[in-house]
């Protein structure tokens, strides 16, 4: 019997350890940002063409390299930083693995150029499939030119499963603010597709923050800052008007480097207690300064996830210093977190369970009813209840109750459910839900017959956006006109309003619903369903979130027209059923003994 064992190719190897590494766009982004901070540099410029598909390019002023560290750089576990196993747990640079350049090397066209500021002639190398292409001298700036081009040119099953170009735009923006938010002595730039989407000069926290969220930011964080012993906690906390139903601004540092943890996040967002509901989801960025001996960061490829010696203490003390910063601010009951009790509370906490738990949410799937033969009902119920004539009761001849059509009035229960009589029984009509159907499905034929109706502002709105934000809209400015409104580019961050769509309450913050339309649209990214869909998706429920409670009768009648009219009337576009139907029968049943 023949051996049947043997050693992959060194390029076959590259490709799965870049399977590990480089998932996407996005992940090309953070190495070389990463290898640029450590390389000491105080300006990184970031240029993006098709959401980085056709090229991630950084450019920084570092400390460069030599010819050979040019050449080690794109082998497998190079690294200027390890010698010796111990090493591992004393590590507060970025990139240490010496994975990252080998694995972007083995699935793109990758364009080096370098230049040790101690020399007076640079490196240029271009690299194809892990395989050496060309190696020449160059006259350079000091500092690292990489440019990545056509990612996973080699592996087209992997190109065929990258995202949309927005979808993709999304994760390198995120990947952007982690780097930003934790360097901010460093000078960024970052432009995509030969538009400058980011300015940001070297500055402190705070003017990062805002730089990154927008000027309205300044006024919505308030600081953090504990030193203690074991660690030292700093950064920015948002009060509770600043939280979002929609995840994305929550930042938590280790050393500077972002992590991923869950239980930080449910420690900050128990600091909260009853100040926000469960459904939003509070602004932080916080830098833990501890001593590496403390942590163990070498549990993930990515290294966003890190173990902490003493996770249950380091919970405690995060959770009671955001407690404290919002205290200081009158947000919350004050804690002197220096007092003996609160520390004292904090150590045998430690000791124990941090108790929290996770929930699931299940979509509610859509009841298909007969739901054409319900609406026919709706239109034409009979009365054959007995009248009162002075006094006397009689029932309507057959011909009398044929000829007297009479519709039920809606009434609607704690200004949520519409409760509607049918011949069968009765409806329980969710109103949010049904609006968001009906507004969903009017925006979606809007789009597509480009006919929407526009009600015009008397006075223009200016609006000021995050950097990021003013990008996605830019991207379906077209899609978001089609629904009624009239949005022009006003320069920078800021776009000017000169319409909005029909049936909008004028009173409306405009700011707002602009916000949330485009949380709403990140969130449906993922789906791939398409710009039109996506852009209707968000559009409704977000307009939908802002409808009034109290209605009248009129509009009750109306809401229950409009849904039944819809072609899908059951369920709405997120997956809440519109209505439940009640049957005289099932409700006899209930009564009976």
């Amino acid at each position: 019997m023949s051996d049947i064992i043997q050693l992959l190719p060194d390029s076959i190897a590259n490709q799965i350890a870049a399977g590990e590494v480089i998932q996407r766009p996005a992940s090309v982004l953070k190495e070389l940002m990463e290898n640029s901070i450590d390389a000491g540099a105080t300006q990184i410029k970031v240029v993006l063409k098709d959401a980085g598909k056709t090229l991630i390019q950084v450019i920084d002023d570092g400390v460069g390299m030599s010819d050979t560290d040019a050449r080690m750089c794109f082998e497998r576990h190079a690294t200027s930083k390890i010698r010796t196993a111990q090493d591992l747990f004393s590590i507060k640079t970025m990139g240490f693995r010496g994975e990252a350049m080998a694995s972007i090397a083995a699935i793109a066209h990758v364009e080096l150029l370098t230049r040790h500021r101690d020399f007076e002639l640079g490196v240029r190398m271009i690299m194809k499939a892990s395989k050496l292409e060309k190696q020449e001298p160059i006259s350079v700036n000091p500092g690292t030119q990489i440019s990545v081009k056509n990612l996973f040119f080699n592996i087209p099953a992997r190109r065929k499963f990258l995202k949309s170009d927005p979808v993709e735009l999304k994760h390198l923006m995120e990947e952007f603010h982690r780097v930003v938010l934790g360097h901010p002595n460093v000078y960024f730039t970052l432009h995509h597709n030969d538009n400058e989407v980011y300015h940001l000069p070297a500055s402190n926290l705070r003017q990062r923050i805002v730089n990154v969220f927008g000027k309205n930011t300044n006024e919505k964080i308030v600081p953090v800052e504990e030193d203690m012993d074991l660690i030292k906690i700093q950064g920015f906390i948002g009060k509770p008007e600043a939280a979002k139903k929609t995840k994305g601004d929550q930042y938590i540092f280790v050393n500077n480097r972002f992590i991923r943890s869950h239980y930080l996040n449910h420690a900050i967002r128990t600091a909260y207690e009853e100040m926000i509901t469960k459904e939003y989801h509070p602004l932080y960025v916080l830098n833990i300064d501890i001593d590496p001996n403390q942590i163990d960061i070498n549990v993930h490829p990515t290294k966003t996830e890190i173990k902490f010696s003493d996770e249950r203490l380091i919970y405690n003390y995060v959770r009671v210093a955001a407690r404290h910063a919002l205290g200081k601010y009158t947000l919350s009951p004050t804690l002197d977190f220096d007092s003996p009790k609160v520390i004292e509370r904090m150590q045998s906490a430690s000791k124990g369970s941090s108790g929290f738990s996770s929930s699931s949410r299940q979509q509610a799937k859509g009841n298909v009813e007969n739901w054409d033969e319900i609406y026919s009902i709706l239109k034409t119920e009979k009365s054959e209840e007995p009248v009162a004539v002075e006094g006397t009761f009689f029932s309507l001849e057959e011909e009398d109750v044929q000829s007297k059509m009479v519709r039920k009035k809606p009434f609607q229960i704690h200004n949520k459910y519409v409760v509607h009589q049918i011949k069968s029984g009765f409806l329980l009509i969710d109103y949010k839900a049904a609006n968001e159907r009906i507004l969903y499905e009017s925006y979606l034929k809007a789009m597509t017959y480009k006919e929407p109706l526009t009600q015009k502002q008397l006075f223009p709105k200016t609006i000021e956006l995050g950097a990021s934000q003013k990008t996605i809209l830019t991207e379906i400015m077209e899609s978001i006109n089609c629904l009624g409104f009239e949005i022009e580019d006003f320069g920078n961050n800021s776009i000017i309003i000169h319409g909005i769509p029909a049936g909008i309450e004028p009173s409306t913050d405009l700011k707002v619903l602009i916000e949330e339309l485009l949380e709403q649209y990140n969130a449906h990214q993922e789906l791939q369903i398409g710009i039109e869909e996506s852009v209707a998706r968000s559009m409704s429920k977000s307009a939908s979130n802002r409808t009034k409670k109290g209605l009248s009768d009129e509009e009750m009648t109306n809401i229950i027209d409009e849904l039944f009219a819809c072609d899908i009337p059951h369920v709405s576009p997120s997956g809440r059923k519109c209505y439940i139907q009640f049957d005289l029968d099932e409700l006899a049943k209930q009564f009976s003994g």
